[in-house]
């Protein structure tokens, strides 16, 4: 790059050796070319300026003693017992160890859950008397709009022994959960679509949906899916000892359910 002073020594030469009259018409480019070096030059000095105070800016940053990290928000304490009485159970009465899952037909996560976790549970733990696998309604209605009336045909589908086909049907069609929709699940597992459509209709189990909503809210429970894991105890109740919100991996599952099994006394 050349220099202020070069670029002026050289326009200076250029104009000495213009005619005299080519000179005088030159003068305005001169003093243009000299305001512009005085205008770099005044602008090489602002920056030199900035990135003093930037120096003295991080340097005073460095001092500065690291701010405490917030604390967490305390979670709410787990329940020490969970009654599992009139939900719908799979697997041996008679299981160890007990999972209640609380939990929204029209969640995605719950969703992902069914999809995804559900069955390596089932093939490991369920079906094998080692877990005790429990399902408690808890329609998010401000959400899922569609999510309580489901809850109402897996009900009205259980008082004809089907809830788990149900169950499974919900989850596998979570974009066809209007009443219609639901009248059309019922005859494909199998119910009988005049009692099915005279219990889902005028609401009859909402009573007892409600309850589960209401056990859900007292247990801590704010969003779905949410698990709460604990040795099986006499008298339909858990001991609750570990609680895993959201769809987490079978893995999660998996370490949890060895832990307890490795300490958990047989259900009487």
């Amino acid at each position: 790059m050349v220099s202020a002073a070069v670029a002026g020594a050289l326009v200076g030469m250029a104009f000495a050796a213009l005619p005299a009259g080519a000179q005088e018409g030159q003068t305005g480019l001169q003093q243009q070319v000299e305001k512009l070096n005085a205008g770099q030059e005044a602008l090489r000095q602002e920056i030199l300026a900035m990135q003093k105070q930037l120096q003295e800016i991080r340097t005073l940053l460095q001092a500065r003693p690291a701010a405490p990290a917030q604390a967490a928000a305390p979670q709410p304490p787990l329940p020490a017992e969970l009654t599992i009485q009139g939900a719908p159970i799979k697997g041996s009465a008679n299981a160890p160890v007990t999972i209640v899952e609380f939990s929204d037909f029209q969640c995605p996560f719950c969703g992902r859950h069914f999809n995804q976790t559900l069955g390596l549970l089932d093939k490991e733990y369920i079906s094998t008397g080692k877990v005790k696998y429990v399902f408690r309604h808890f329609p998010l209605e401000r959400i899922h709009p569609q999510a309580f009336k489901a809850s109402e045909a897996a009900e009205c589908a259980a008082a004809q022994g089907k809830f788990w086909e149900m169950h499974d049907r919900l989850f596998a069609n979570q974009q066809m959960l209007m009443p219609p929709d639901l009248l059309k699940h019922g005859e494909a597992v199998g119910l009988d679509t005049a009692k099915f459509a005279s219990c889902l209709t005028p609401g009859t189990t909402a009573t007892r949906i409600r309850g589960d909503l209401a056990l859900g809210s007292q247990a801590g429970v704010t969003a779905t899916p949410n698990f709460f894991l604990g040795t099986t105890i006499p008298g339909g109740k858990i001991k609750v000892t570990r609680k895993l919100n959201g769809a987490v991996p079978f893995a999660t599952f998996k370490a949890a359910i060895d832990a307890l099994l490795a300490g958990a006394p047989p259900a009487e």
